[in-house]
């Protein structure tokens, strides 16, 4: 008799990535995890349902769910350290528009020469409202694409869809107003913000700003029910960690998930982290495929084989508390850009390591971008402290960059990156036996045979996306496909009606979820 398959609390592994966006929004890590206990409490003295409760949790833990697809641009508006940006942001969250475009024009371009910080402060006075209006458009999508393929309940998928409108119908995406908006996300509009003006000025501070925003962002009857009660709502949360009060926070019944159910939301998390650059659009999802293929020629055993597949997709999660200047720099980086760098394993780590079911995952991670010889990063360990599994990875990984384009290289052709893999085993780099799996699995001779594209798409669309994925302007794109800039657009329309997605990371999470990049 075969034993039962084990599961697991889906909210481990959602406080996980909750850890991930408060670092893509340059917060102190369990920020999200604090103000998903402020929004409960502050759920309970409303009186919400046992539902509500539920949508309120995860809602909390999701929030910024979709951070990472708009950072490309906006790393853009703040002159390439999108997190510093958005850490001056949160502190005038839901304010009047005037005093949300003073604070950016004042943090923009913050260290650039004064011609270059001149030009992006002029470009964020002439576009700053249509700039808001892209972000609240992507940011809803993005979260919402996100949480469907975690099977959030519709609760959920409704509050991220509503978790940057207003009361008073100044926000965004959709000008939503009063009671047509999601009461959960009511509830962490407040919560979420309290958080962070405690935190930053204090009870009476904080109490100062719900009031003003109160009847204009927030619903009245919620500001009220924190005004009435913050000291005591704040005394809810424990000093310390949090990570544990916020699992025997969860309402009950806990929402468990099968093994099948841990790979989908890993799926979840490779595209989540791959929507943060464009020319990484399925980076994580072809390195998870690279490895599956070769474990399978290792030998490895289940065990193993699964672990390392989840790794995979994991395994550039820390890369979302780096600023996407630095990943984008075209030349060198400099020494202090390069430890920056370097300490993408060690966030990846730090953010997987508190989830139980994650643990033999977290390992993997933290090792990816190590190298036999002592070389690599962030542990500078060697052969001796690195298994099978860890050393596939490292080489799989290595591999599926170099065929991509990066902002410093062009994608080098398949026998090109063959040769280099080859050459990292022969410096003593690599292992020279895993090497020529990962190449077996690459299937140089091969050629890549593809089904009916999805949803009515042809040939060509499918190029134009790919170009759409990476970021490239309706004219770049024209120029490198040998066609007219305005043939471009309607093929540019035309996908969006197809796929029913409206921005350039629903795009690519269509992309990404379509094998398509």
């Amino acid at each position: 008799m075969s034993a039962p398959e084990q599961r697991m609390r889906l909210a481990e592994l959602m406080a996980a990535l909750s850890l991930a966006t408060d670092l893509g929004m340059g917060q102190p890590m369990e920020k999200a995890m604090r103000g998903c206990l402020l929004a409960l409490e502050l759920a309970r003295r409303l009186n919400a349902d046992a539902d509500t409760l539920h949508d309120v949790y995860y809602l909390a833990l999701l929030q910024h769910i979709g951070c990472t697809s708009h950072a490309y641009e906006w790393a853009g508006y703040a002159g390439g350290d999108e997190i510093a940006m958005r850490t001056h942001a949160v502190t005038f969250a839901n304010s009047p528009m005037s005093e949300v475009m003073n604070a950016f024009v004042h943090h923009a371009g913050r260290g650039l020469p004064l011609p270059k910080r001149a030009a992006l402060v002029a470009a964020m006075v002439r576009n700053g409202s249509r700039r808001f209006a892209f972000v609240s458009a992507t940011q809803c999508e993005a979260a919402v694409c996100l949480a469907q393929r975690i099977e959030m309940p519709a609760g959920v998928l409704s509050g991220l869809a509503h978790g940057l409108e207003t009361w008073n119908g100044r926000g965004g995406p959709k000008r939503l107003r009063g009671e047509e908006l999601n009461f959960a996300a009511r509830i962490l509009a407040v919560a979420h913000d309290a958080e962070v003006f405690e935190r930053v000025g204090g009870l009476d501070a904080c109490t100062t700003a719900v009031r003003k925003r109160r009847g204009a962002a927030y619903d009245p009857a919620v500001a009220d029910a924190f005004l009435a009660a913050g000291h005591d709502i704040f005394q809810a949360v424990p000093p310390g960690p949090l990570w544990d009060a916020v699992l025997a926070a969860e309402p009950q019944p806990h929402v468990l998930i099968s093994e099948m159910g841990l790979d989908g939301v890993a799926c979840a998390f490779a595209d989540f982290i791959d929507l943060k650059l464009p020319f990484t659009s399925g980076h994580s999802r072809g390195v998870a495929a690279l490895a599956g293929s070769a474990a399978a020629l290792m030998g490895l055993d289940s065990h193993d084989a699964s672990a390392l597949h989840r790794a995979a997709l994991m395994h550039d999660i820390g890369r979302i508390a780096i600023a996407n200047g630095i990943w984008e720099k075209p030349g060198p980086l400099s020494t202090p850009e390069w430890e920056r760098v370097r300490l993408h394993a060690y966030h990846g780590e730090r953010i997987l390591s508190r989830t139980p079911a994650l643990v033999d995952i977290c390992a993997l991670v933290s090792l990816h971008h190590e190298r036999q010889d002592g070389s690599g990063y962030h542990r500078g360990s060697t052969a001796a402290q690195l298994s099978g599994s860890a050393r596939l990875l490292a080489a799989a990984d290595a591999y599926q960059a170099m065929t991509q384009e990066r902002p410093h290289r062009p994608a080098m052709a398949p026998d090109e990156a063959a040769r280099q893999l080859r050459a990292e085993a022969g410096a003593g780099r690599l292992e020279r036996s895993v090497v020529e799996c990962v190449l077996e699995a690459a299937g140089h001779a091969r050629a890549r045979v593809r089904a009916d594209l999805p949803a009515g798409l042809s040939e060509r669309e499918v190029q134009v996306l790919r170009e759409l994925c990476l970021g490239r302007t309706n004219r770049q794109t024209a120029d490198r496909l040998h066609i007219a800039e305005r043939t471009v657009g309607h093929h540019v329309q035309h996908i969006y009606n197809k796929i029913g997605r409206s921005t350039r990371a629903g795009a690519a999470l269509f992309a990404m979820e379509h094998g398509l990049v």
